[in-house]
């Protein structure tokens, strides 16, 4: 299964779980982490350009990749950064024998409903997917965590740095 086949999402999204009995867990560790309570200055937001579907494990090494750089600079407590999307979407992949001699064995489309594979967030364009705030000190380290971290998404993502302070 590739994540290239999920990329675009065509037809309605599948998220009844209950419904399957061997569903996928979320490899999302935390959607928040740092020092939520500390009085920061700004705030990095990373934004996607467009309509696309992002797979659970995608979003977890976004998430591990900007956390990890901008901890190196600021230390555990002098950031707070928050995931602002959920895998809701059941993915599902009918597989079929790709071996030879195999023909007798497939079934092609009959009962294609598929297994449930993997987990993925459907994204709108413009919308915020994962968020830093920070010190003016250490504002330059996020912009560089959100783009080191862009590298593991889909499409083309944008970074908008936002003022908390007036």
């Amino acid at each position: 299964m590739h994540g290239q086949c999920y990329r675009r999402s065509n037809g309605q999204p599948y998220t009844r779980k209950q419904y399957i009995k061997g569903k996928p867990q979320s490899k999302i560790a935390k959607f928040n982490s740092g020092d939520a309570t500390g009085d920061y200055d700004y705030c990095v937001q990373l934004l996607i350009n467009e309509k696309v579907q992002i797979r659970h494990m995608a979003i977890e090494a976004t998430r591990l990749a900007a956390n990890k750089r901008v901890e190196k600079v600021t230390g555990e407590t002098g950031y707070s950064s928050n995931l602002r999307i959920y895998p809701h979407v059941l993915l599902r992949e009918n597989k079929m024998i790709a071996a030879a001699g195999a023909d007798r064995l497939q079934e092609g489309m009959r009962r294609a409903f598929g297994k449930a594979t993997s987990l993925a967030a459907r994204v709108k364009r413009g919308q915020c997917i994962m968020e830093i705030r920070v010190k003016k000190e250490h504002l330059e380290a996020a912009k560089k965590a959100l783009k080191g971290a862009c590298v593991k998404l889909p499409g083309t993502p944008t970074i908008k740095v936002i003022s908390l302070k007036n």
